[in-house]
């Protein structure tokens, strides 16, 4: 029995240790949840409960508190459990343990300039070393290799595809290319906008294509099929995007992958909210090179619908640069009226635009 019970010790902290240590960041503390942990746990180990895990779980917190890799948060918070724990500890950086061989770095310094690791001692960890000489190796060679997505080249040389994007997975991959002074051109990558969902009316061909409209909700993506097929879509447009709320602002470049590269006509109709009017600004912001702006005709028939607007939806951030770069495309009445939205904390969905409503306007 007493060599079982030395097992499962070992077991509960060894999976605790593995989890601070792949939370550990060699530069910053992050602040963890024990009852978060535990649950983690409790996840993993069906017989948690029969072999009296919390005690064990609360042994193994203690000794990585001794050791320093743990450091409680005094807030008077606890875990509720006998014994408790504080509910919050910050886990500490990772441990330094020992610079860079200097002769190493020496034979890759004519691909990299070291300066940030040599200010930054502690970055000089095994696993960083490990991604330099990956990347080294694959510079040597680059002149002969494809240019690949961005996902497909970080899961080559990191061994995870999100790598140097999910900065909360990966901390250590959030400048990653810039401590090393390495572009994503060096590494032969391309960030591919992601694909939407397009209608393009029906007798045109792609070379016909002059105005587009995009639009937010799926629901009046489908009414702008009904009307534009039957030649009462505002604008006339040769072809509709459904924006999909936020991702037509990683989607939108993905246009010029479908559609040769000449001068295009977009209009944006999405809610009148704080929402739409972030989205419709960064889009004009983020491609100046392109002519987009808010449908106003139909950002008027919704306006006209005034009494079927409802709260705003709740976490939405109301960012007044955004609000009033969209009302400046408003008529000073018109601006009254958004105004009068915005006080009373007040939206107006872009589903008030049906196939019926429609018909007051033809």
């Amino acid at each position: 029995m007493k060599f079982k019970k030395v097992n499962k010790i070992n077991i509960i902290e060894t999976r605790v240790r593995s989890f601070i240590e792949d939370i550990q960041h060699p530069k910053q503390k992050k602040k963890l949840n024990i009852n978060d942990l535990e649950f983690q746990l409790r996840k993993l180990m069906d017989d948690y409960y029969e072999m009296e895990g919390y005690s064990l779980f609360y042994e193994a917190i203690q000794s990585l508190q001794d050791e320093g890799q743990l450091t409680p948060i005094h807030n008077h918070q606890y875990n509720g459990k006998t014994p408790s724990l504080p509910l919050y500890f910050w886990v500490n950086v990772k441990p330094h343990t020992g610079k860079w061989d200097r002769l190493e770095m020496m034979k890759l310094s004519d691909r990299f300039d070291f300066s940030f690791y040599e200010r930054h001692p502690e970055w000089q960890t095994k696993e960083e070393w490990s991604r330099v000489k990956n990347v080294y190796a694959f510079l040597q060679s680059s002149g002969e290799r494809e240019t690949v997505s961005l996902e497909e080249r970080s899961l080559e040389l990191f061994g995870h595809e999100k790598f140097l994007q999910d900065v909360i997975s990966f901390p250590d991959g959030k400048g990653f290319l810039t401590r090393i002074g390495v572009s994503e051109e060096q590494l032969k990558v391309v960030r591919y906008g992601e694909p939407f969902v397009f209608w393009m009316k029906q007798g045109k061909e792609i070379k016909d294509i002059q105005r587009v409209l995009i639009v937010e909700n799926l629901s009046f993506f489908h009414s702008s099929i009904q009307l534009l097929e039957s030649d009462l879509l505002d604008y006339e447009p040769e072809l509709i995007i459904y924006g999909e709320g936020t991702k037509i602002e990683r989607s939108f470049s993905f246009f010029y992958r479908i559609f040769p590269a000449k001068s295009y006509l977009f209009y944006y109709a999405g809610d009148l909210d704080a929402a739409g009017y972030g989205i419709m600004t960064r889009l004009i912001e983020k491609y100046p090179e392109c002519c987009i702006q808010p449908a106003l005709k139909i950002y008027r028939k919704m306006l006209e619908c005034l009494d079927q607007r409802n709260d705003q939806k709740s976490g939405q951030h109301q960012n007044l640069k955004y609000r009033d770069a969209f009302f400046r495309w408003f008529t000073e009445k018109e601006q009254e009226l958004l105004m009068q939205l915005w006080r009373e904390n007040k939206r107006i969905p872009q589903e008030v635009l049906t196939i019926e409503t429609w018909r007051r306007w033809m």
